[in-house]
């Protein structure tokens, strides 16, 4: 029944593949952005459906037998390869537009590949869905983004709270159940996303009521809950600490709108404060981003909220030093603080940054300091000294946020800096350059310069 991505005339999301996956003519080399310094964002900018909902919904329709239809995806790299992993678990997959119809079987497979799930830490949200329908399932350790040790302590220990068998093999959690999960109270000891959207998953099938204590509240997490329930689950209290899970015997496929990417969304609104511009962001939820907003506001932007899912940000001056902590929903996004960074390298006066989620989501600090920024880090601290403009450099994107927030940099930097390894940010943000140039920078992306042969 699987389709491969490496079928011959498939659909162009072929290309958003890494070079190792797609089919060689459409693999295209693209791996550097080019973007001038001194312009100033200013106009409209529409965002797309989040990365971090879209990629565990589409995991979560393996819940149902039957196809299901997720609407407002992005397209970016990551939904490509998602789009494989279920594949190859037996799956038909196919886009329209900005629709993902996910067909799945009535036994599909229980393996997660390694040479997928190694590019993706998303892809780690299959488990759960299997161990529900199947009472196996066979995951590789996810990789995804080098921004610090993210574990699956959690997401096991409230497995094996429901009765299932795990262990490690080979680089694999192995997971599973003789007889259908049982529903359990699971405290976390963190509310980790990832942790929580697997528990509510295998909850959904699982036999009696599952009650998550100190669950995540992001607005993804919601999204879930809300699929979860269209497809006949028994779902209470999303969007708060604990959430209660009532199993049932069996889903139904589904219709579903992924909600707004409140980080791409919260990335241009940065954008506009770190060039002194003026933009308006539609199609995400500005609620879903106050603190973020009300660190702009208290830089000295002007914020205005223009209905349930666009706002305004204008930047006159040069903004103002602001402290940043990140913290799980509803405090300020983890993923927005390489914006953060880029922000208070150009305030006035001294910023104290702090990262509590990742212990490794400051090594973009090096590639930000090439282009000129002076930062500080001690620990999960660091200190930010604004100057009035940075200076154009090569520099290389770590991961996806670090790369966006490196050519929001390259925007308040004399000349042109060149951004590497683009790829991370396709995996994050779908037609970044083409939504640049709509707000008035000059950027491009090219073929990355050929490494010089020194002779040995």
């Amino acid at each position: 029944m699987a389709a491969s991505l490496r079928t011959p005339g498939s659909d162009p999301w072929l290309t958003l593949l890494p070079p190792d996956l797609a089919p060689a003519h459409t693999a295209t080399g693209v791996d550097v952005i080019r973007v001038a310094g001194g312009a100033r964002l200013a106009g409209s900018v529409r965002v797309s459906g989040a990365k971090n909902s879209a990629l565990k919904l589409m995991a979560a329709a393996l819940l149902a037998p039957g196809r299901s239809v997720i609407a407002n995806v992005p397209r970016i790299t990551d939904i490509a390869i998602m789009a494989e992993v279920l594949r190859r678990l037996g799956c038909e997959v196919a886009f329209t537009g900005d629709e993902v119809a996910v067909d799945v079987p009535e036994a599909p497979g229980a393996a997660a590949d390694y040479d997928l799930v190694r590019r993706l830490r998303a892809s780690i949200c299959v488990l759960g869905p299997l161990l529900a329908r199947r009472g196996q399932a066979r995951v590789a350790h996810p990789g995804g983004d080098a921004i610090g040790s993210r574990g699956l302590d959690m997401h096991i220990r409230g497995l094996e709270a429901m009765g299932a068998r795990i262990s490690n093999e080979h680089g694999f959690v192995l997971a599973r159940s003789d007889r259908r999960l049982t529903g359990a109270p699971v405290w976390l000891e963190f509310p980790s996303v990832g942790a929580t959207e697997n528990l509510l998953t295998a909850a959904a099938l699982a036999d009696g009521v599952t009650v998550i204590d100190n669950a995540a509240r992001e607005p993804e997490i919601v999204d879930l809950c809300a699929m979860l329930t269209a497809m006949g689950a028994r779902v209470r209290g999303a969007g708060t600490s604990t959430v209660e899970v009532e199993g049932v015997d069996r889903l139904a496929p589904v219709r579903h709108v992924v909600v707004g990417d409140r980080v791409v969304a919260g990335t241009w609104a940065y954008g506009a404060v770190m060039t002194r511009g003026d933009v308006t962001v539609t199609g995400a939820d500005p609620r879903h981003l106050a603190v973020a907003l009300d660190k702009l506001v208290d830089a000295g932007a002007l914020v205005e909220t223009r209905g349930p899912d666009a706002f305004r940000v204008r930047m006159d001056e040069r903004p103002r030093a602001v402290d940043v902590a990140t913290l799980p929903f509803p405090g300020f996004a983890t993923d927005l603080l390489p914006m953060a960074i880029g922000m208070a390298a150009v305030s006035a006066g001294s910023s104290l940054i702090t990262e509590n989620i990742f212990d490794g989501r400051f090594m973009f600090i090096n590639e930000m300091t090439r282009l000129g920024a002076d930062v500080r880090t001690d620990g999960h601290h660091a200190v930010v000294r604004g100057r009035e403009g940075l200076s154009s450099a090569p520099v290389r994107a770590t991961d996806i946020r670090a790369g966006a927030g490196l050519v929001m940099a390259g925007l308040c930097a004399d000349g042109i800096t060149e951004v590497s390894h683009a790829h991370h940010i396709d995996r994050g943000y779908p037609g970044f350059v083409d939504d640049l140039r709509s707000l008035g920078a000059v950027v491009e992306r090219g073929p990355a310069p050929e490494e010089p042969s020194f002779g040995f």
